[in-house]
């Protein structure tokens, strides 16, 4: 390991960054060097725009690739270099304004039905019951479920924060069926290596094997669950402050969004197409004839 990479590795845990983020800055920074063929201390503002433009036009690599990259380079530069570098030089792009893919419910409770592995449909249930994010119901351990106050416990989430969680008598019914199943002793979930929790990829399988097996065509993932469960929430009258916590957001913008597909007062709205009397357009529309 180069002098370079050693003092970004120690900035970024000084930092505090989570080991993923750590990861991918010092891969993004190592294959921004890469392509210039130099040092990435002896690139500046106007390699990276180059860069930029090259993952952009000629790799096609994908939004969150692309960011993460982007992110990594401001890390290396105003920490590790501690450079002069005016920052607004190395843009980030504009975020795409999305609205995530809702389950119904009826969907939801096929999802969670199809799994026959104990073990899988324990953690997608976590997931819709409680709406913990991927990486926290991977990290969830037997000491985290706290019955006596039926809570879960979210240790070091996002931004390495704890949090309590919904544990709800169904949720608590089932963990204790896979307990007795499984007897896990640490992880609440081990994986295939000893001493180690599942992954978020095996995760992810299980939740599109799930999905295909219970004949959803939407593209889900298994935060879709827990878009189900913010979405849900709203739907069911819980306000939006109380969501935001049990879901982690530091920003209660960010949990703004659910509002877009969980109003139902948009959805129950009448058109006015539906006012027009008398009108049968399906009616009228069967008396042209087809176009050759």
């Amino acid at each position: 390991m180069t002098p370079l990479r050693q003092r970004m590795l120690e900035d970024l845990q000084i930092h505090n960054y989570a080991p993923g983020t750590v990861a991918a800055y010092i891969r993004g920074v190592a294959e921004f060097a890469k392509h210039f063929g130099k040092s990435p201390d002896l690139l500046g503002a106007e390699h990276v725009r180059a860069y930029q433009l090259f993952l952009i036009k000629e790799k096609g690599v994908s939004l969150p690739t692309y960011i993460q990259a982007v992110c990594g380079l401001r890390f290396f530069y105003t920490n590790t270099l501690q450079r002069q570098i005016d920052i607004e030089r190395i843009p980030l792009p504009r975020y795409a304004k999305k609205l995530p893919v809702i389950l119904s419910q009826q969907e939801v409770k096929l999802l969670l039905a199809a799994p026959k592995n104990l073990a899988y449909r324990t953690m997608l249930t976590t997931m819709y019951a409680a709406g913990p994010r991927v990486s926290e119901v991977a990290n969830l351990k037997m000491g985290d479920i706290d019955s006596g106050r039926n809570v879960l416990w979210i240790r070091g989430g996002k931004g390495h924060k704890d949090r309590q969680a919904l544990l709800p008598p169904k949720l608590l019914e089932l963990l204790r069926v896979y307990w007795r199943w499984r007897r896990p002793k640490d992880w609440l979930f081990p994986g295939g290596k000893p001493g180690q929790p599942i992954t978020c990829t095996s995760i992810f399988r299980a939740c599109r094997t799930a999905a295909q097996d219970a004949g959803i065509s939407k593209a889900i993932h298994p935060h879709s669950l827990r878009h189900a469960f913010a979405t849900h929430l709203l739907e069911a009258g819980v306000n939006l402050r109380t969501i935001q916590l049990l879901l982690g957001h530091a920003k209660l913008e960010t949990t703004a969004r659910y509002l877009h597909v969980a109003d139902t007062s948009i959805r129950s709205t009448i058109s006015p197409l539906e006012l027009l009397d008398p009108l049968d357009i399906v009616k009228a529309a069967s008396t042209f004839l087809p176009e050759t």
